[in-house]
Order: structure tokens, then C-alpha cells, then sequence
């Protein structure tokens, strides 16, 4: 039941960003993307690693940080040597979300695929 707290905390993030009637420029638009998409990827690697047991709240929170001010950073960086590095972050955050959600989708089926044997399998005399 841990493992829904990041799942809550992020549906609440949605839930208040959509509410705020904020806009924000243009130019900053790409660093935002980037930040957003980092912050999913430490948001979905924290599920996974609840449902792996291997869960650190400390180690959540410095990736979220981390992940989100360094992809905005190299975006920047990037910008300003002329080179589309935000593609790049794209690039590999989207992998990483893919491979996150892969894993909890595995776990969850694999959990309902094992209850399922256990019911079917008939007791022996």
C-alpha cells in the first residue's frame, strides 16, 4: 500500500497544476517539458522500487531534484551553444519512463497471474 503514495502525490501535483491558471512563456516552455519529464521518470523508478522492496525515500527525493534540475540545465546549455540537448533528455527519459512502466505493469501482472494459478490449481489427495 506504500507504493501509492507517489502515485497520490503525483495525481495531486496534476490535480493542483491543473487548477493554477499560470502561463508561461514560450522560450522557458522546453525547460519545463524537460523538468516534467525527469520529475515522471524519479516519480515511476519510486513505484518500482516499492514494488521491488528496495525503496528509499531520501534517494526518491534527491533524484527528483536532481533529475529535474540537471535535464533543465543541459537544455539550457545546450540552447546556448546552439545544440538540441533537451532531444536528448527526451530521448532517454522517455526510455526510462517506458522501462518503469514495463516494469510495474510486469510486476502487477505477474502478481495477478500467480493468484490466479494458486485458485486454479486442484488440491491433491
Amino acid at each position: 500500500m506504500v507504493w501509492l503514495i507517489p502515485l497520490l502525490g503525483l495525481l495531486a501535483g496534476i490535480m493542483f497544476g491543473s487548477m493554477i491558471t499560470w502561463s508561461i512563456p514560450l522560450a522557458m516552455a522546453k525547460y519545463l517539458s524537460i523538468a516534467v519529464l525527469a520529475a515522471l521518470d524519479s516519480v515511476l523508478g519510486g513505484v518500482r522500487c516499492i514494488l521491488e522492496e528496495t525503496f528509499n525515500g531520501l534517494i526518491l527525493l534527491t533524484g527528483f531534484l536532481t533529475n529535474a534540475v540537471f535535464a533543465a540545465f543541459l537544455a539550457y546549455l545546450g540552447d546556448k551553444l546552439g545544440v538540441d540537448l533537451y532531444m536528448a533528455a527526451v530521448f532517454v527519459f522517455g526510455i526510462r519512463i517506458f522501462q518503469n512502466v514495463a516494469t510495474i505493469r510486469h510486476h502487477f501482472l505477474t502478481r495477478i497471474l500467480n493468484k490466479r494459478d494458486v485458485h486454479a490449481t486442484p488440491d491433491s489427495e
